[in-house]
């Protein structure tokens, strides 16, 4: 422990009669009672008047999330810690209305994953920071920047939407509840997903448009068919508890791996290689990248795959970046790639303006088919019809196989294994690309 205060006194960066500074004095109260260690605490903020109180936090670790993504964030640092870690970190979220509800998702998921998160919702009907706007928890006939005669929607109960989602503690009040702190405390110690809905004031907006008190939040919870209270505390096992009990907890610093069969084929990877496959969207580039993936699998190898397309899966460029190595690989980026395999004139116009091509080296394999026009490169391109061989869907595997070739790296019998444990039946018919091709005439450039 040390002697530093959990939240900085004072009311910060926020509005007179703002109930944030009241969620945040009540969360340290609780934190207080609880007596834990600040190290083993960290506060997670959103988007919006509810992440300034990053600035109001003493002690423990604060991270300042994406709009909507705190959930997600706190759930990941739940995880890694029950695996990696000392299993003691407890995130507690601190989310607005807004970032609720833009991250909806998020929260249902981490409901059903039930990691030892706390998420305290500062629902004060609407979005503070940027202008008054409603929310999709804002009451019926409430005034807010954008329903200025009223809204007209009916808002999203979002106890019951967790509740529906299984988050085994969910509880709602007011920032006004002498409880606040006793409710926060109960459900920080809850071992396992928990959230605490506070209904508050926006007094820059809320109290300006609409006849609203402090007081009046019980009764506006009531019109709106709010329960208050802790409507569920019924603790079932976390998702670290399963993996724990399936896995064991990781004593190196690195998860426990899982479970993989032998070796089938030898190969002669020396060093981190990485590889990148360019080519056309929908002719199959990512699929070849995968393939060759596989096949490192199949010889012992780590490998890692980071794929790259526009957002239309149809048109434009498709680009595989591989790393295989004999360790584990902590990384996906690959500074100067050992291999680049172009299939079409969209891959090596990708490749170009993403740089790749400027950092080819001369120790650089470069397998490129004869129609496309590259750059000057420090090596000779080996240049061969893939597309006309193969056809346009396999020219990339054709690559591939080349370069298995060239390098003598993978054998040719791990690909056609991961090509036949893929494709089943059909894999003969795709097998045909792994067949070496006559190299084309010798060309410029």
């Amino acid at each position: 422990m040390t002697g530093d205060p959990w939240i900085l006194p004072g009311a910060g960066p926020y509005c007179k009669g703002c109930g944030h500074p009241l969620v945040l004095r009540a969360l340290d109260e609780a934190l207080a009672v609880l007596a834990l260690d600040p190290a083993d605490v960290a506060i997670v903020t959103d988007i919006g008047c509810v992440g300034l109180a990053d600035s109001r936090i003493g002690s423990p670790h604060t991270v300042h999330t994406m709009h909507g993504r705190s959930s997600a964030f706190a759930s990941g640092l739940a995880l890694a810690d029950s695996v990696l870690g000392t299993g003691r970190l407890k995130p507690i979220v601190l989310v607005g209305d807004g970032g609720a509800t833009i991250g909806i998702n998020h929260l249902i998921g981490a409901a059903l994953l039930n990691p030892d998160v706390t998420v305290v919702v500062h629902n004060n009907f609407l979005f503070g920071m940027t202008g008054g706007q409603s929310s999709a928890l804002s009451p019926v006939d409430f005034v807010t920047a954008t329903t200025r005669e009223g809204n007209l929607v009916s808002p999203l109960d979002l106890a019951r939407v967790l509740l529906a989602s299984r988050a085994p503690f969910v509880a709602r009040t007011v920032t006004g509840d002498r409880e606040l702190p006793e409710l926060l405390r109960q459900a920080i110690a809850h071992p396992g997903f928990a959230v605490v809905e506070v209904l508050e004031l926006c007094t820059a907006y809320a109290t300006r448009w609409n006849p609203l008190t402090g007081a009046g939040l019980r009764e506006l919870a009531e019109q709106a068919g709010y329960e208050l209270g802790v409507l569920r505390d019924d603790p079932r096992p976390t998702f670290a508890a399963g993996w724990l009990a399936r896995h064991g907890r990781a004593t190196t610093g690195r998860a426990k791996p899982a479970t993989t069969s032998p070796a089938r084929f030898h190969h002669d990877v020396a060093h981190a290689t990485g590889i990148v496959l360019a080519g056309t969207a929908g002719e199959r580039v990512q699929t070849a990248a995968t393939l060759l993936a596989q096949a490192a699998l199949l010889c012992g190898l780590h490998a890692t795959q980071k794929n790259d397309n526009p957002v239309t899966q149809g048109t434009g460029f498709s680009v595989s970046e591989l790393i295989l190595s004999s360790e584990p690989i902590l990384y996906t980026g690959i500074e100067r790639p050992d291999a680049v395999l172009v299939t079409s004139a969209d891959g090596a116009a990708e490749l170009a303006r993403a740089g790749v091509l400027a950092r080819v080296g001369p120790g650089t394999l470069v397998v490129a088919d004869a129609g496309i026009e590259l750059p000057p490169l420090p090596v000779e391109p080996l240049r061969l019809p893939l597309r006309s061989s193969s056809g346009p869907k396999l020219a990339a595997l054709a690559a591939v196989a080349t370069w298995s070739r060239s390098a003598g790296m993978i054998p040719g019998a791990a690909l056609r294994a991961a090509v036949a444990d893929r494709f089943g039946a059909a894999a003969e018919g795709v097998a045909a690309a792994l067949e070496p091709i006559a190299p084309a005439p010798s060309r410029p450039g």
